[in-house]
């Protein structure tokens, strides 16, 4: 495995991480397939309060009980549930993220949470007062670092002008290249690490039938798709070509990779192994399919 500093923090990470919110209560093989990727040298573990309703934090923790010195566990907030469990509601506010903490704290069983992110967020929020709830909170000692999981590029960079975060958790892929206009370039220059999440497009890129996807048509998903298995050859899987392309742009700190099975977790720990993606393939790749822009939240 190979590993990257996150941003400007101490965090070491897995250019792989674990993204569990595919992991479902009561799959049987839900600890085994932590403990086989910690084996495999992934130590960066993505989770978020909204998934199954805490349920995830849950049975993360109960797998990772007795290896917090291995891992590094990140999670997410500020989508709260109704009382009624019909939905949830955005919640940014102070109040909440202090008490919201608390809860994943518990249901994670540690005292300090590696990486605190905002799960979301619009230019109306009052980015100051959140702003304010995480410097609290990595004062108490109750979290390390902070981040933020957004595709707005307006909202990412009011976080970067205000605060001190240290990631951006959002969507890039071959067929998400939105992020290249401006956002990837300002994090860079702010060395804020990038938590790169949909590299395989929902699996259109490697094995899902063609349909439209964001701006594209059914015709240009198939077409890089092809691209895609044309690149892959008999060197390495589709996955994990598609896994390298987003970790070779040198904003990318790590790809997250929503794992539900051993073959999914194979296939990511092998896009590291592999031979990375040469300038050739690279070009290859990037033609296959036209460059799209944000065209909201700019």
């Amino acid at each position: 495995m190979q590993y990257k500093i996150l941003g400007k923090s101490t965090l070491n990470i897995s250019r792989i991480g674990f993204g569990c919110m595919s992991l479902k209560p009561g799959q049987p093989d839900f600890e085994n397939l932590i403990n086989v990727a910690i084996d495999k040298g992934i130590n960066y573990f993505d989770t978020a309060d909204l998934y199954d309703k805490g349920l995830n934090e849950v049975n993360l923790g109960k797998a990772l009980k007795g290896k917090r010195d291995q891992v590094i566990i990140a999670t997410k907030t500020g989508n709260q549930w109704r009382a009624d469990g019909s939905g949830w509601d955005w919640n940014p506010r102070k109040t909440y993220i202090l008490k919201s903490v608390e809860e994943s704290l518990k249901r994670l069983q540690i005292d300090c949470i590696d990486l605190y992110q905002s799960h979301g967020g619009t230019i109306e929020d009052n980015i100051d007062e959140t702003i304010e709830a995480y410097e609290i909170l990595v004062q108490q000692g109750k979290i390390r670092y902070y981040g933020l999981s957004s595709i707005r590029p307006n909202v990412i960079s009011e976080f970067v002008k205000k605060s001190n975060i240290v990631s951006v958790m959002m969507q890039y892929s071959l067929f998400d290249r939105r992020p290249e206009e401006s956002c990837l370039p300002l994090l860079m220059e702010n060395n804020i690490g990038v938590l790169a999440r949909g590299s395989v497009a929902g699996g259109l890129l490697i094995n899902k039938p063609a349909k439209p996807y964001l701006n594209y048509d059914e015709t240009e998903v198939a077409g890089a798709a092809k691209a895609i298995k044309t690149v892959s050859g008999l060197q390495r899987d589709p996955a994990q070509t598609a896994i390298q392309f987003v970790l070779k742009h040198p904003a990318i700190t790590s790809a997250i990779v929503g794992i539900r099975t051993m073959d999914q977790l194979e296939d990511a720990t092998e896009a590291i192994k592999n031979s990375g993606l040469n300038s050739e393939e690279i070009k290859i790749l990037r033609e296959s399919v036209s460059v799209n822009y944000y065209q909201q939240h700019r």
